[in-house]
Parts: C-alpha cells; structure tokens; sequence
C-alpha cells in the first residue's frame, strides 16, 4: 500500500554523508549537541536514515544506534533509537518485546495485531521468523489464553475478506447472530464475535455494525462493553474501533497515553514513530475533532525538554 497521509517524508535534497557528519559532530568530544540529532532524524524518513547509519559506518567505522544510546538518555534516546529502527523490523520488534520475560504487555499485542492490515501482519510474522527464529503465533500462543489468545490467533491468520461487494443478507444474518450472541443471552458466545469481527471484510463489517444498532438499539462497543471484560473485551473493542477507522483509534490511543497524570511514553513513542510515515496527519484530524485540542497541543503540555522538541517535529504542525 502506498500510504501518503504521513508527517514525515522523504527530505530533499537528501545528503547522507553530510548528515553522518554531522550528527558524528554533534556527539564527538565533551558535551552532545541534541538539537542538531534530533532535528536531522525527525526530517529524514526511515529509508533515508537507514542510508545516514550506512554512512556512518562507513566513515567513521562507528555504528550511529550505539553512539546514540550512548550520548543520550531517558525518553529522548528510546525515542530517537526507535527513528532508527528499520521500518520492515519495527513492529516484530515491538511484539519480540511484549512477550519476553516476565509478563506479557497485552496493550502492545492488541494494539498492533488490531490495527494492522492483513498483509502487514503477513509481513511482521514473516520478518519475526527471519530475525528471531521463532514463530510468531507460538510465542503467543505460549504467553495467553482464553478468548483473547483465541482472538490474537484468528487476526494472526491475516485471512480477513477483502473488501468487495458487500451481501446485505449475510450483513443481516451477523448482526442477527452478534445480537442473540451478546444481547439476548446470559453469558456472551464470544466464539460468534471472534468469528465475525476476525474474518469478514471491512467494509462488510461497516455495515454489519449499522445493523447491529438498528435491530439492539445499541453501538456495538456498548454490547462489548457490558458482556466482556479484560484483555478480551479491550482487544475486541480495539478491533471493532479499526474496523470504524484506523486513525481514530489511534487518536485515541495517543489521547489516552497523555490523559491525566503520567504519560504511557511508551506508547506516545510506539504510536508517533510506527504512524509517522502512514497516517499522523489523519490522526492529527481525528485527534482534533474528537477531543476538542490538537495532538500537538497535548504533546506540548504533557512533554518537556528535546524529547518534546523531537515529538512536536514528528507531529508536524498544530490544528489548533
């Protein structure tokens, strides 16, 4: 998929040696100059600072990531060594994380493998085996349980429709099923909802959800709400959010990584670098008409220092 709604492009005209230079400048001898990493990394796309690493390599017989870690620390190094994280790695990265050692990070694993497209999921299961030699669902599949582990599965399987003419009797007959599913019965056949929301096509399950609010009165997310809880009912709900609009979830997912005290900057970073080149200026819109303040805005009043300078630049411009 071509994805043009991104903040961060390709720079031009685009030098890497002068760019390896400089930022081997702005970490040699006493002292580290921030400003000058930080504004080169976040105007060059990651293709591009794949190349300026090269360069490095090249020139100076370094390797540009370990002076980074380094020279630098706390949020901004973490954000900063995840700019020079090669995209195609950035994701199977990210779950190789979640699921090591001690405790599972559920948050990641719902957040990627639910936002995700079918071939992008083929792709980081591919990438996972080649890197980490281990398969992707094993390493799951060992570290969860329930429905939640049987819903990972089912997005894992990257089988979902793809989108063509939407049947509005099979729409019908789903939103009948997730109705007598959730709804009308004690106890919610949660198997029905797997079924449904992993397999069929966006733009059938659209529509299935305008159903599903005719015939129960209810949005979906209401019916998930009340009938689920835990891992399950976040994974499902962050499903059926995708399905609506993959920008709005993850508007909201930056908004809830800032809200009230503290700051999840572990998903600001994850979240602001994966959809930098894809979709931030789709979730900068989104950001703003659901909650009334721009994502630059809460950056800016939720972060300090060069991390928020790098964050900012990343967010690309203010909607206010």
């Amino acid at each position: 998929i071509q994805y043009t709604r991104g903040t961060v492009t390709a720079f031009s005209p685009f030098d890497a040696r002068a760019d390896a230079e400089a930022l081997r400048k702005a970490m040699k001898g006493m002292g580290t100059d921030e400003e000058t990493i930080l504004k080169i990394l976040t105007s060059r796309n990651n293709a591009q600072r794949q190349e300026i690493a090269s360069a490095f390599k090249t020139l100076f017989g370094r390797d540009l990531v370990d002076d980074l870690k380094s020279e630098l620390t706390g949020k901004f190094e973490t954000l900063m060594v995840s700019l020079m994280r090669p995209t195609y790695i950035f994701d199977a990265h990210a779950l190789k994380h979640a699921i090591k050692g001690a405790g599972t990070n559920e948050k990641v694993l719902t957040e990627i493998l639910a936002s995700r497209t079918p071939e992008e999921v083929r792709n980081i299961k591919q990438v996972y085996l080649q890197e980490y030699e281990a398969n992707l669902e094993d390493k799951i599949t060992g570290e969860t349980s329930g429905y939640f582990q049987r819903l990972l599965v089912v997005l894992l399987q990257a089988n979902r429709d793809p989108d063509g003419r939407v049947d509005e009797g099979l729409v019908e007959q789903d939103a009948q099923v997730l109705f007598r599913a959730g709804e009308l019965k004690w106890g919610t056949d949660e198997e029905k909802f797997i079924t449904i929301l992993g397999t069929r096509s966006v733009s059938h399950l659209r529509r299935v959800f305008d159903k599903y609010m005719t015939i129960s009165g209810f949005q979906i997310e209401e019916t998930i709400d009340r009938e689920t809880s835990g891992d399950l009912e976040k994974l499902l709900l962050a499903v059926v959010k995708c399905i609506r609009s993959v920008p709005a979830y993850f508007a909201e997912t930056l908004y809830y990584a800032m809200k009230g005290a503290g700051t999840d900057d572990d998903t600001l970073i994850r979240v602001m670098v994966s959809r930098s080149e894809i979709d931030l200026l789709d979730i900068r819109q989104e950001f703003r008409k659901n909650f009334a303040k721009s994502l630059h805005h809460m950056i800016q009043k939720d972060t300090s220092g060069d991390y928020r300078k790098a964050l900012l630049l990343l967010c690309g411009g203010d909607d206010e």
